[in-house]
């Protein structure tokens, strides 16, 4: 494992002297941890001006120093001791109350920080800090630097100037950093990628390892740490074994929210995979309910997204109190918190309608100014909850319009395919589908063949043809590109297809492109888990079979669960003669008309109303226009009938209206 994270970091380093006592194979931390205090270790700053004989002061062209000595924050430790050898004997108590101020001013400013360079330049403006104060700026630019493929910018801050300093304060006196200094900055050095063979990764964790074997550290410093060696060895590190053994030691009922938080932050990061630490899990998921009022967004998101990570499914009574507890802070969570928010409720199937009503408080005042991530966050968890809000579905069809340039295919695809999942058009809808004709126009080749697929067939659902890029979906190449994706042509996709194949031949007789292979057609839509039409309800179907028997005098007059040779199945079909009488289930000749019984439960409407899913709807539509006719029971009108005469007489009016009812 050494080497492999000597071979990452290789072309990242800080200039710093690198420990010449490594054995080969040895493990990184054990060797690390086995170098002796009095070791001399190399300092490549004693060639410039970074040299320690000059207690480090930095001077600019203005001669204005950067830095001078790094003291203790006496809000944390409450002391202050000076590193470089004491400048003042002692902090009077009105000072040092004036320090405190000073720090927090700086935290602040340094939170509003939105580059490295910001920072430095912060930095560059202050004489004397505290270390913990100097490694939280360090962990900022670690911050502010990361992007999906590492630091954005690794020499801009790996070379500064400001950068080195720190470094070589962190290196030179690391025996005297407080323990939260410490840890923070070892912390730090692993999100930057400094090169763990360093002289100063080499003393900050043998100083971390001496510090643990001392006694115990304070919760959030063993969860600092922890974090940090799982960044160097990974779950499988001795001295990650140590930090877990302190946590467990200490009570959880003694601990902060903020606390509680790290923790679960630290299991989340990799210790607690593999199911490790259960029993802590256990009890820490238990004591979190209890604590669940007081955590702020922050926490609350950090603590779901742990679950998830975690799988943590049997703590759905902690999931629940955490989403009773949200309702109040959705207008402060962040973006990136409520994606993590949202991305938990999901994952565990959670809603609530207070929770929905919030959403609808928020939503439609901040969807341009959202990150786009967000806005396509809230509507996928609308469409996963089958929740048709129409005030966040309008502002979000009003700002796709303004926005959609912005926005990656994946962001499109999960902010418009809800509309026809949900079936809904909203009062934009021109304009709207305009702008994603013009978006799939422009980036057809962008998108990936299923995200398309998915794009396109949710369309179709509200009738919003997408007949000029039929011919393409259709073609030989990208069907190629739609089985060599993922687990290829699978039963939905094939699904998919057949649909929008169907769709185009009855509601867009026009098109006269190519036509989808015989080989790519299912038989049926109805298969095992998503399906593109929701089984009857068998309970609601059982109650409708008898009134049908009452109805029309036996059994053998309608039959159920029919598949049709257009794919769809029906729920219960009545044949009729010509002139009307019912004919057996299994006459087959002379049938004149073909009644299909849509006995549609709660599973087949959004979930907060009355309107059908779009897969339904679709349904309904190709039914009629291959010659059915269409009968709905919806459940909240038959659930108000209340014994078997008003059970026969509601179906006969929803049959039958026109014809007289015979006793039998």
């Amino acid at each position: 494992m050494a080497f492999n994270i000597l071979r990452r970091f290789q072309s990242v380093t800080t200039g710093i002297g690198r420990c010449s006592s490594m054995q080969n194979g040895q493990c990184l931390l054990q060797c690390i941890a086995s170098h002796s205090r009095q070791l001399h270790l190399p300092c490549d700053y004693m060639k410039s001006s970074h040299c320690a004989t000059r207690r480090f002061k930095l001077h600019s062209d203005s001669q204005k120093m950067y830095f001078s000595t790094i003291k203790d924050h006496p809000y944390l430790s409450g002391i202050s001791v000076c590193l470089h050898e004491d400048t003042s004997d002692r902090i009077s108590s009105a000072s040092k109350q004036s320090t405190i101020m000073d720090q927090e001013v700086f935290l602040d400013r340094l939170h509003g920080c939105v580059s490295a360079k910001q920072v430095f330049k912060l930095l560059a403006s202050l004489e004397t800090m505290s270390d913990t104060v100097a490694a939280l700026a360090l962990q900022r630019i670690a911050v502010l630097e990361h992007d999906q493929n590492g630091l954005k910018n690794p020499e801009a801050v790996l070379e500064n100037d400001v950068f080195k300093a720190l470094c070589f304060q962190f290196e030179h006196d690391s025996q005297r950093l407080t323990d939260a200094g410490l840890v923070t900055a070892l912390h730090a050095c692993t999100q930057l990628f400094v090169d763990p063979w360093s002289t100063l990764m080499v003393r900050l964790v043998s100083e971390s390892q001496e510090r643990l074997d001392r006694g115990p550290m304070a919760i959030k410093n063993l969860c600092i740490l922890g974090e940090a060696l799982l960044a160097l060895e990974g779950p499988g590190c001795g001295m990650l074994k140590q930090v877990m053994d302190q946590v467990q030691e200490q009570g959880v009922e003694e601990w902060s929210p903020e606390e509680v938080t790290m923790v679960y932050n630290m299991l989340q990061a990799g210790v607690g995979e593999s199911g490790q630490y259960q029993d802590l899990l256990n009890t820490l998921n238990s004591f979190t309910i209890s604590i669940a009022p007081k955590l702020n967004p922050k926490s609350i998101s950090h603590i779901l997204n742990a679950l998830v990570v975690l799988n943590q499914t049997q703590a759905i009574p902690l999931v629940i109190s955490l989403c009773k507890h949200s309702v109040r802070h959705v207008p402060r969570f962040s973006d990136e918190e409520l994606v993590l928010l949202l991305g938990a409720f999901m994952h565990f199937g959670q809603s609530d309608r207070y929770f929905i009503e919030a959403l609808e408080r928020y939503v439609p005042k901040s969807t341009f100014t959202m990150n786009p991530e967000a806005v396509s966050k809230v509507m996928q968890y609308c469409s996963r909850r089958q929740i048709l809000s129409r005030p966040i579905f309008d502002s979000v069809a009003q700002s796709f319009v303004y926005r959609a340039d912005t926005l990656s295919t994946s962001q499109i695809a999960r902010q418009i395919m809800p509309f026809g999942k949900l079936n809904y058009l909203p009062p934009n809808a021109g304009g709207l589908f305009r702008r994603v004709e013009g978006i799939l126009r422009d980036r057809f080749s962008q998108f990936q063949p299923r995200t398309l697929l998915n794009l396109l067939h949710s369309c179709t659902l509200i009738e919003r043809f997408p007949v000029n890029f039929v011919a393409k979906v259709f073609s030989p190449y990208f069907l190629q590109q739609l089985e060599a994706q993922g687990t290829g042509l699978d039963r939905i996709v094939l699904a998919q297809l057949t649909q929008l194949f169907m769709t185009v031949k009855l509601e867009c007789p026009f098109y006269e492109g190519p036509k989808l292979h015989s080989k790519y057609r299912v038989k049926s839509f109805q298969t095992p888990g998503r399906s593109l039409e929701s089984p009857v309800d068998g309970h609601l179907y059982n109650r409708v079979k008898t009134g049908l028997i009452d109805l029309l005098g036996a059994r053998i007059y309608f039959a159920s669960r029919v598949l049709t040779p257009y794919c769809y199945t029906l729920d219960v079909e009545i044949k009729l003669d010509e002139e009307g009488y019912v004919l057996p289930a299994t006459h087959h000749e002379e049938v004149y008309k073909r009644i299909a019984v849509c006995i549609d439960g709660q599973k087949r409407f959004c979930a907060n109303s009355h309107n059908f899913l779009g897969k339904e709807a679709i349904k309904k539509r190709h039914l009629k226009l291959l010659g059915y006719e269409v009968v709905q029971i919806p459940f909240y009108e038959f659930e108000k009938l209340h014994d078997r005469n008003d059970t026969v007489e509601y179906l006969h009016k929803k049959i039958f209206p026109h014809s007289y009812r015979l006793s039998w």
